[in-house]
């Protein structure tokens, strides 16, 4: 099938060549040039395992092209998905769908033929009616359908989450349309992933419903951890146990310095939003997002504590930026709250991460950064491990002790045994463990 992608950021570009990838003709759009010609020349804006490959190969299959403007792809199109920015609208946190609109308004004057529109950006509910009334009022003759396929990629495992979905969710309102969507994911079905067919409303409510439970998961086990450290028990084995049952599941019970990203934060304020809109607040997911937002600067205080309760004039090493490993994503990091506390207290903060130091030297001041994890704990006073990256889970410990001003070590990702750092001589902390 030929498949139009608008938009070639995160999901739009794993999408596209994801798609490409089945054997699909697709077309990857994008307003920014510089992206496009960069694309076009083999270099990825993201960092993501795996894509760089998948996109030259693609490219060089003729099945994954670029372009600027969308009016000769949306013009040979079955499908065209719309994956734009839905970022937090300032002042009042609702999703800003200024993107979505105005991408849909092109769409409607460049379709030829009936075409299946799709939302894989996340949306709040009902906006596919607004992209229909949208796309009719410009083009009151098009033979067209909306459909939302909300997309459940995981950032630094994108591509097997893309290639094995747990379920593939579909909000159509005509049957041809789902027929559509069941050819664009064949490939899938064939190897027994589900697709959900649902109504529109539905399939954009499932994707907040998904993301918030998710977030509520984490933010449950983190206050455990709070709770573990208090009574003196151990959280990851509070984390086990309930893990165990298969009521809960073990995923998402990693206790930590909170969630960030580019999806949990956003998407639980949209998703508070629109209920407050509909006169039936969340509760849950509103104590959820405070918690949340509350924990990553109550993490900075931590190794406050840890140094002994003032960092002023100390150097405080961070060993990860990024909200998670094997991305270079800093939206919403619980590092960024972290650094400011420290340097609210007085601390001289430097800071290593194997892929995320570009993007943090748009959101952090006043930092310094480090060539690897050894140069970034030199001449420290105390060492935190903030993003659980690869690269950080086998230090040598006695070599660090050697370099660093003070042996403080403070994991906040409960990646180490307590016994082993402390046996090499180090003051310990972690997370929900005494």
């Amino acid at each position: 099938m030929r498949v139009a992608m608008i938009g070639s950021g995160y999901v739009g570009l794993v999408s596209g060549a994801c798609f490409a990838d089945f054997g699909h003709e697709v077309c990857c759009v994008d307003k920014d040039p510089s992206k496009i010609e960069a694309l076009e020349a083999g270099r990825m804006p993201i960092y993501e395992p795996g894509l760089e490959d998948l996109v030259r190969r693609n490219v060089a299959q003729r099945r994954l092209t670029f372009a600027t403007d969308l009016g000769e792809a949306v013009a040979r199109a079955d499908a065209v998905f719309i994956a734009v920015g839905t970022p937090s609208r300032r002042g009042d946190g609702h999703a800003d769908l200024s993107y979505v609109t105005g991408a849909a308004r092109e769409i409607a004057h460049a379709m030829r033929g009936f075409t299946v529109v799709v939302t894989k950006s996340t949306v709040p509910v009902g906006t596919g009616d607004e992209v229909e009334r949208i796309i009719r009022e410009e083009r009151p003759d098009a033979d067209f359908a909306v459909v939302s396929n909300p997309e459940f990629l995981r950032e630094g495992a994108a591509i097997t989450d893309f290639k094995r979905p747990d379920r593939i969710v579909v909000g159509a309102e005509e049957e041809r349309a789902a027929e559509v969507m069941r050819e664009v994911y064949r490939p899938l079905y064939l190897n027994h992933s589900p697709i959900l067919v649902t109504s529109r409303r539905t399939a954009e409510l499932t994707k907040y419903a998904a993301n918030a439970f998710l977030a509520t998961k984490i933010t449950f086990i983190n206050e455990m951890a709070d709770l573990c450290e208090k009574v003196g028990a151990n959280v990851q084995d509070v984390a086990r146990g309930i893990g165990l049952d298969n009521r809960i599941g073990p995923k998402f019970l990693h206790a930590g310095p909170g969630y960030g990203g580019s999806c949990f934060p956003k998407d639980t304020l949209a998703l508070i939003k629109t209920a407050q809109d509909a006169e039936c607040p969340v509760r849950i997911v509103e104590t959820v997002a405070a918690v949340n937002d509350q924990r990553k600067r109550a993490m900075g205080r931590k190794v406050v504590a840890a140094c002994g309760g003032a960092v002023r004039g100390k150097r405080v090493a961070l060993l990860g930026l990024t909200f998670k490993p094997n991305t270079d994503d800093m939206r919403d990091a619980p590092s960024i709250a972290i650094a400011q506390a420290l340097q609210d207290g007085g601390a001289d903060v430097v800071a290593y991460d194997p892929e995320g130091m570009e993007q943090a030297k748009k959101v952090l001041d006043g930092i310094a950064y480090a060539d690897d994890a050894y140069s970034c704990a030199e001449g420290a006073d105390a060492l935190v491990l903030v993003t659980e990256w690869d690269a950080f889970r086998a230090l040598d410990l006695e070599r660090l002790k050697r370099i660093m001003a003070a042996p403080v070590f403070v994991d906040l990702r409960n990646v180490y045994r307590p016994e082993e750092v402390r046996e090499a001589g180090f003051s310990y902390t972690s997370v929900g463990r005494v």
